[in-house]
């Protein structure tokens, strides 16, 4: 128990890497399901054409659809936590940018965002699928689930997180690559965990 509040309080997982992230290749990234989800409703929009909308739809997305979400989204609309497109909607969605960038929105090959199986990747995103990105500090933030798991299931979640770290370690980067590791919960204080109870 790290805090009393009433509502379920999301936990969060804060991992310092021995990378430059300043170097191109030590810009660690990638995505990663974890075995038991982070247990917060994650709300998904597709944009794509009205095929691949209603596959998307039928698969469980939030909101599917395209030129009426384009435009909502140049006024500055962002109330979804994951956006999937098809490639062929690309260009569209490549002018909304610098809108979506910033937040960690723009759909992206690399983590699956950008495909034709928009019903394959709403499954995963919903199932429990994060992606992550090393900021400058060297850091990897990510929600690993919620105050009401049991120790077990975060520690799992954590886990396939941080084996999934280990795998992309960069060849460049010197010395101990997972530095430290802390979890906190959305109002309790951040606990350090010991990197030697790791299996890195």
């Amino acid at each position: 128990q790290t805090s009393n509040t009433k509502f379920d309080a999301t936990v969060d997982i804060a991992v310092r890497l021995g990378v430059d992230p300043k170097k191109s290749t030590e810009m660690v990234r990638g995505t990663v399901s974890l075995p038991h989800g982070t247990g917060r409703d994650v709300k998904v929009l597709v944009l794509a054409d009205p095929a691949k909308c209603e596959e998307a739809t039928a698969a469980g997305a939030d909101m599917a659809g395209l030129d009426d979400y384009v435009e909502k989204i140049k006024e500055g609309w962002t109330d979804v936590d994951v956006i999937i497109c098809t490639p062929n909607v690309m260009a569209k969605v490549g002018a909304l940018g610098r809108i979506l960038g910033p937040r960690g929105l723009m759909p992206n090959p690399k983590t699956g965002t950008v495909t034709m199986d928009v019903a394959k990747a709403v499954q995963e995103v919903k199932a429990g699928k994060i992606d992550f990105k090393v900021d400058k500090a060297g850091i990897i933030h990510a929600v690993i689930g919620k105050a009401s798991f049991d120790v077990a299931k975060l520690s799992e979640n954590a886990n396939e997180l941080i084996q999934t770290l280990v795998k992309l370690k960069p060849a460049t980067a010197k010395g101990t690559y997972i530095k430290s590791i802390s979890m906190s919960s959305t109002m309790g204080p951040g606990v350090r965990v010991d990197t030697r109870t790791v299996q890195a």
